[in-house]
């Protein structure tokens, strides 16, 4: 029953989720209170009905019911209870299911906390998730259906793919989801915004919050996907633009231009047009890489479906929910009147800049990802565009991104005064002069490398040197400077978070690129290799077994001018059910660098394939990251972003006021 119960909750959920996309649309556009109403219970039904049938999925993992296919093809009594959790998520059926529970989740969520939305907005916004959801419920029960039974039952799964039964991925995709999702609010925001003709300072600031939340997730869920990878393949890389790591990665940059339009948005009036094209085309990127891992198109450990039906109905969404959008924008955006006015050297035309560049850098990874895409569809060509492309083009517009990150805050509204903004920057300079000159000094090459690091110490200048303006340091006695430490609102707080926290990431992508010092080779038990001040000597190889699978560990010994740094254990993992391998790095972390050693297959002549990697600086990516979303978080705990802006809640008729905040500054 429990399948059949999941199965007839999503029909519910659906059956709500047309109403929840009609009748309040309806009631907004007649203006009838009694049918702008119906979409918050509804909204609340839906939440109920799908989370519902995701229990019953994930109680179905849980007990091993193999009479239900889905859990046979990705599940086993003997796995682990921690991947028969994630297993609810470690499949397409299943993971789209979580997508429409976010989806859920976000529109309860606009429910609950839109109390200050004037009720014909929170009617449309609500209307337009409704109708996303419409969509992928459709899709769900139509192609994906993840309540399917099988009759007889089989006495045991297939397993679930070895490479996800890993904790790194057990979190990945529901991070990714909340960020994926999470731009449908804004995309239903701006779509809300276009149908009722009125965009302004309130509804940006409406906007920002949820865009901030989409943020984060994605950039904890990207950063997990690549941790993971770093640690479970064996590669001692980090990145390796995967087109399904392009596919989650331009609707982060869309996002982070996003967040800054919305700031001049909502402190100048001005880029509305601009903001509400951005909403859009971040959320058309996240439906795009639903495309493209679900069709068949991509091969990538990420995917989950290679079934073209699935493909088909996905694109002819995505081209409705695209294509509807864009032309709604192209016929409402001529309407929007133009904002406050700006020079080009200001807050404001920093802002602007930040976006073009970004939107171009956005521009770059979807031609690398799509072309050889469009190339084998159109002439049966097959074309590799791999890393030497997006660096050599998404890096350097990426560039004077990050030198002006600096500036930009220390700037004013409207219009500003380059020399007084230069003056403001001197630590920025120092900053980057004496990172410039040690690493000529230490290092003495690469050139790539000595300029990424130097602009890395620029903006970390530029943020100390933003922090000091904010608080008067050196200019006001101390404690007049803590007290205005203390009362600085949580958006400039998380602005500074985030910058450094970039600032710390570019350092250790920098330094792992290209510093990173391989050694590969056979090694036999007894044997040493040196590599980059270190003797690593393999003293023992073991087999052993797991949970579910057998495996082989090799235990290193790391000396350090004759002393002991550490004993590592890599393995080398052969899962029962499916037959694959895994490979599990053994890794050393200190501040400053990681020592990674990964074990292969044995070796023809006999001994052990090993590879051992020095990756410098390599932390600073995770450390940096975590710092990024620690900005984004204390940025979203700002009071004003829970307020929101009454004026216009309260005015039924007219444009709305501006909010009256103090807060001045802010890219978060």
């Amino acid at each position: 029953m429990i399948a059949e119960i999941g199965h007839f909750a999503l029909i519910l959920a659906l059956v709500l989720a047309v109403v929840q996309g009609t009748l309040p649309l309806i009631g907004a556009w007649r203006g009838n209170d009694a049918l702008m109403a119906v979409s918050r219970p509804t909204v609340a039904g839906q939440f109920v009905f799908i989370s519902l049938a995701f229990a019953c999925l994930m109680y179905a993992y849980v007990v091993s019911d193999f009479s239900i296919a889905n859990v046979v093809a990705n599940s086993h009594s003997a796995k682990p209870l921690l991947y028969k959790f994630t297993a609810v998520w470690g499949n397409h059926e299943g993971s789209m299911l979580l997508w429409v529970w976010i989806l859920a989740l976000y529109g309860a969520a606009i429910a609950a906390f839109g109390g200050n939305l004037p009720p014909g907005l929170r009617a449309r916004v609500l209307a337009i998730q409704g109708l996303i959801g419409v969509g992928f419920l459709v899709f769900l029960l139509a192609t994906s259906n993840p309540f399917l039974r099988l009759d007889p039952a089989p006495l045991n799964g297939r397993d679930l793919n070895p490479l996800l039964q890993d904790p790194g991925l057990a979190f990945h995709p529901p991070l990714l989801y909340f960020g994926y999702v999470g731009l449908s609010v804004a995309f239903s925001f701006a779509v809300a915004a276009l149908i009722e003709g009125k965009v302004d300072p309130a509804w940006a600031r409406w906007v920002r919050p949820w865009s901030l939340l989409s943020w984060s997730a994605l950039t904890a869920g990207i950063v997990l996907g690549s941790w993971w990878a770093y640690y479970e393949l064996g590669w001692g890389g980090f990145w390796f633009w995967d087109p399904v790591e392009n596919a989650s990665f331009m609707p982060w940059l869309m996002a982070t231009a996003l967040l800054h339009s919305a700031i001049v948005a909502e402190k100048r009036d001005a880029l509305k047009s601009w903001t509400v094209l951005l909403a859009i085309l971040g959320f058309s990127l996240s439906l795009m890489g639903t495309f493209l891992v679900r069709s068949g198109m991509l091969t990538s450990v990420h995917s989950f479906a290679a079934d073209p039906a699935r493909g088909v109905y996905i694109l002819g969404f995505l081209v409705l929910v695209i294509g509807g959008s864009l032309s709604l924008y192209a016929w409402r955006a001529p309407a929007m009147r133009a904002g406050g006015r700006f020079r080009p050297i200001s807050r404001e035309g920093a802002l602007v800049v930040n976006n073009l560049l970004l939107v171009t850098g956005c521009a770059a990874v979807f031609i690398g990802t799509l072309y050889p895409l469009i190339l084998d569809a159109i002439s049966g060509d097959k074309v590799s565009v791999g890393p030497p492309f997006f660096e050599s083009s998404f890096v350097w517009i990426m560039a004077p991104l990050f030198l002006l990150a600096a500036a930009g805050p220390l700037m004013a509204w409207k219009r500003a005064d380059i020399a007084g903004v230069a003056q403001r920057l001197t630590l920025a300079f120092v900053a980057a002069a004496v990172a410039a000159i040690l690493l000529v000094a230490i290092r003495g090459g690469p050139w790539g490398a000595i300029l990424g690091l130097t602009i890395a110490a620029w903006l970390i200048g530029g943020v100390a040197a933003e922090f000091f303006e904010r608080v008067r340091l050196f200019r006001v006695p101390l404690m007049d400077s803590l007290r205005r430490a203390r009362v600085l609102p949580r958006s400039a707080w998380g602005m500074s978070l985030a910058h450094a926290g970039i600032a710390i990431l570019i350092a250790g992508a920098v330094g792992a690129t290209n510093w990173q010092t391989e050694h590969v080779e056979v090694m036999q038990v007894g044997e040493s290799a040196h590599v980059a001040g270190y003797d690593f000597t393999l003293v023992s190889l073991e087999n052993g077994q797991g949970p579910n699978y057998d495996r082989r560990v090799g235990e290193f010994r790391i000396e350090q001018d004759g002393e002991l740094f550490a004993t590592l254990y890599p393995e080398k993992r052969k899962y029962w059910v499916q037959g694959s391998d895994t490979t599990e790095a053994a890794i050393r972390t200190t501040w400053l660098a990681d020592i990674y050693v990964a074990i292969g297959d044995p070796a023809p002549g006999g001994g052990l394939a090993v590879r051992i990697y020095h990756n410098p600086l390599v932390p600073w990516i995770w450390l940096g990251t975590l710092i990024m979303v620690l900005g984004g978080l204390v940025s979203l705990s700002d009071r004003r972003h829970r307020v929101g802006a009454p004026n216009r809640a309260r005015q039924k008729s007219g444009p709305a006021q501006p909010p009256q905040s103090a807060d001045s500054q802010g890219s978060i």
